[in-house]
């Protein structure tokens, strides 16, 4: 998979002066708001086609007023009456549910943010996909989940995959595709979460409220609380091993608390190339929305002499398992990385609902990969299945945690 990933992540994009029409799938969510932020900020090179959210119709009402796209689809149906109340007489068309979402994504433009989050998200993106759009991949769990699948369907459309996290973003921009067999390793940096100095004692009795504190980035719940436990960082390996011409041993993890250095590639002649800058993430946003040529963000300007230093150290696999079970599950193949990712989110709401303590995610998440044989994955119809097999399996697992 990852020499496909080498052929169809470096595509050729658009070159002409006129607008760039593009959709955002989770334009709610804190991966949208920058990205409509950046759009904003410069008018005039965005036409925007749809806007997708999940439950905040209130901000899904107040961006597409805003922004102007054509339609604005809301995944909870239940706010459908609301969001077509709010955009009366606006010209915007107004969509709720599965069906509508997925025919946002059907929509022919030239640029997609898929952000959203977890596996929900995988049908959509598959489906921007197939129009052979540039995808700007904020979604790290359609590689976990499906990155065969993802990966046959960018090759047999011809899009092109850009990756948004800032480490797969960094690795992007400084690894050389042309000369891939020289490089030696991707590092991929981690801020360690809320809790990188906490004893085992200390992180058993963390609450939800704690865990989404992040230190260094400002992201939703359910990504807060991955940081914390370092499962967004075993995530990023598999997504890693899917996007780049490498093999599993040649992704390693660096705990690097000022998330400064975002990721490096060490080549094979000693020289380690990193991409560095203000913990934002609207530099990678941009990246993608400019690329292949580069447009102004906001972020802070990286100050060196005033940070003063930069440390870095090894994550430790006993006070984070996350890790060790995601390489794991990388190793074995099949779909045991999309039973991972189920049993993952299922346990991150269970923690975030109360039902379950903060060191019972990852042990969740082992039970559930223990009861469940991973199968073979030859389409959707295979992921979805094993993804909801995973989940009920998960859900008693979490309920017997409880109590």
């Amino acid at each position: 998979m990852a020499e496909l990933a080498q052929a169809e992540i470096s595509g050729v994009a658009r070159t002409d002066a006129a607008p760039r029409r593009i959709t955002i799938l989770g334009s709610t969510g804190s991966i949208g708001c920058n990205t409509i932020d950046l759009i904003l900020r410069n008018p005039g090179t965005y036409a925007v086609e749809a806007l997708t959210g999940n439950t905040r119709v209130d901000l899904l009402v107040e961006q597409a007023l805003e922004i102007q796209p054509r339609i604005a689809v809301i995944a909870d149906e239940a706010q459908y009456p609301a969001l077509k109340a709010a955009l009366a007489g606006s010209g915007i068309e107004a969509a709720a549910g599965r069906e509508a979402l997925k025919e946002a994504a059907d929509r022919p433009v030239d640029w997609v943010m898929a952000g959203i989050v977890g596996a929900a998200g995988l049908e959509p993106t598959l489906r921007a996909i197939r129009q052979g759009a540039i995808i700007a991949l904020a979604n790290k769990e359609c590689l976990v989940c499906a990155g065969a699948l993802v990966l046959s369907e960018v090759a047999a459309s011809g899009a092109t995959l850009l990756p948004v996290d800032s480490e797969h973003n960094a690795i992007f921009q400084v690894f050389d595709f042309e000369r891939a067999e020289a490089v030696d390793r991707l590092i991929l940096t981690a801020s360690g979460g809320p809790f990188r100095d906490r004893s085992l004692d200390e992180m058993a009795g963390m609450t939800p409220a704690e865990a989404v504190a992040h230190p260094n980035w400002d992201m939703g719940a359910k990504i807060s609380v991955d940081s914390a436990t370092m499962m967004n960082k075993g995530l990023e390996m598999i997504e890693a091993f899917h996007l780049f011409p490498v093999t599993i041993d040649q992704v390693e993890v660096l705990v690097h608390p000022q998330s400064v250095v975002h990721s490096l590639v060490a080549y094979i002649d000693g020289s380690v190339l990193a991409q560095l800058g203000s913990p934002d993430m609207r530099t990678p946003i941009a990246y993608t929305l400019g690329w292949p040529d580069r447009i102004a963000a906001p972020a802070a300007k990286l100050d060196l002499a005033a940070l003063g230093r930069l440390d870095f150290h090894a994550p430790d696999e006993v006070r984070f398992p996350a890790l060790r079970l995601a390489r794991a599950a990388l190793k074995h193949g099949g779909g045991t990385a999309t039973v991972l990712n189920a049993a993952n989110e299922v346990a991150v709401h269970g923690f975030l609902d109360g039902r379950i303590g903060f060191l019972d995610i990852a042990g969740a998440v082992e039970s559930t990969l223990e009861a469940l044989p991973d199968g073979a994955l030859g389409s959707l119809d295979d992921v979805l299945a094993l993804d909801g097999e995973a989940r009920r399996i998960a859900e008693g697992i979490v309920a017997r945690l409880r109590d």
